[in-house]
């Protein structure tokens, strides 16, 4: 239990509105070990940022944290105040958004904002966080430091500037990373460098990642673990290869299908039916069962969890009772 650096249990976000409460994040538990990256994927709206959001402290009133418990390694931190979780991140949890322009001011210099964020998280006085910041900056793959260390984001390429965001998240040399969407706004290239940089960081320094995108082609490179999202709940955990390979949830089994192949001539891909539901008006039961080929009664009427195993996992009857009755 020493290695889990980050343990959710029963995790759920609500937003109390005028027509009742939304539950944006249902009941999840997951667990992040020291040097391992979990992938968490799904379709737009399926809960990934928002869980994000709320390990980081981040929900934006009225979102809440209606119950269950975050802890980053042994100590509980869904409870804490606001300045409390100031000290929190940056220090001890890191973060990387899809657009570095939001995480960039675009009136300093990168080098002086590196350096902020350093001296506030160290006792190294200006010139050694100077130092540090360099040294950061190479080891993201940055060119050319003693001159780039004094230019501006917008001096910067795509991928330079999420080198420099990663380099951000890096300052204090934190025991958790959660990454939402960083390639996103990449072309693929340019995608491959920053998942492999993520990759070597992580091993190196032994931190844990929770890297958040709707591309199963990066969870395939990039995580070790894949939790998958529908509507706000986990419906399948568990190691990348085998959540790959052997799916155990028809919406997992949905978005494998529909990544074309590099091995075989495919005409048309797997298509999931339908869309995701709204949070206002999800049905009861499974959640995915309205665009499910294998719901049953069973399916429409109580709701499947993955149970007390976060590692491994899926959230359908079929799957762990081979009847949907």
């Amino acid at each position: 239990m020493n290695d889990i650096v980050l343990d959710v249990r029963n995790l759920r976000v609500e937003f109390p509105t005028r027509k009742g409460i939304l539950t944006a994040v249902d009941d999840i538990s997951l667990q992040i070990r020291r040097g391992e990256i979990l992938g968490m994927v799904g379709e737009s709206g399926a809960g990934k940022s928002m869980t994000g959001m709320a390990i980081l402290g981040l929900l934006e009133p009225p979102g809440r944290i209606a119950s269950g418990t975050i802890h980053l390694s042994g100590d509980r931190i869904d409870s804490l105040d606001d300045h409390a979780m100031q000290t929190i991140r940056g220090r001890r949890i890191g973060a990387i958004f899809q657009d570095p322009l939001t995480s960039l001011n675009p009136l300093f210099k990168v080098g002086d904002q590196l350096v902020e964020t350093i001296r506030l998280h160290s006792s190294l006085d200006k010139s050694q966080a100077r130092e540090r910041a360099k040294d950061l900056m190479r080891e993201v793959g940055i060119p050319a430091v003693e001159e780039r260390i004094d230019n501006y984001p917008h001096q910067f390429s795509g991928g330079m500037r999420q080198r420099i965001v990663i380099a951000l998240a890096l300052c204090a040399e934190p025991e958790l990373i959660v990454a939402d969407e960083p390639t996103t706004a990449l072309d693929v290239s340019i995608q491959a460098q920053i998942t492999a940089l993520l990759k070597r960081l992580c091993r190196e320094r032994g931190t844990a990642v929770m890297l958040v995108t709707h591309d199963m082609g990066v969870i395939a490179e990039t995580a070790d673990r894949v939790a998958v999202m529908y509507a706000g709940r986990l419906a399948e955990v568990g190691a990348v290869e085998d959540v790959v390979r052997r799916a155990r949830h028809p919406y997992t089994t949905g978005l494998m299908g529909s990544i074309p192949s590099l091995r075989k001539d495919v005409e048309e891909l797997q298509m999931i039916p339908g869309s995701m539901p709204r949070l206002g008006s999800i049905p009861p039961g499974c959640a995915f069962n309205p665009r499910c080929a294998h719901a049953g009664p069973k399916c429409r009427r109580d709701v499947p969890r993955i149970g007390e195993d976060t590692a491994n996992g899926a959230a359908c009857w079929l799957a762990t009772e081979g009847v949907v009755a």
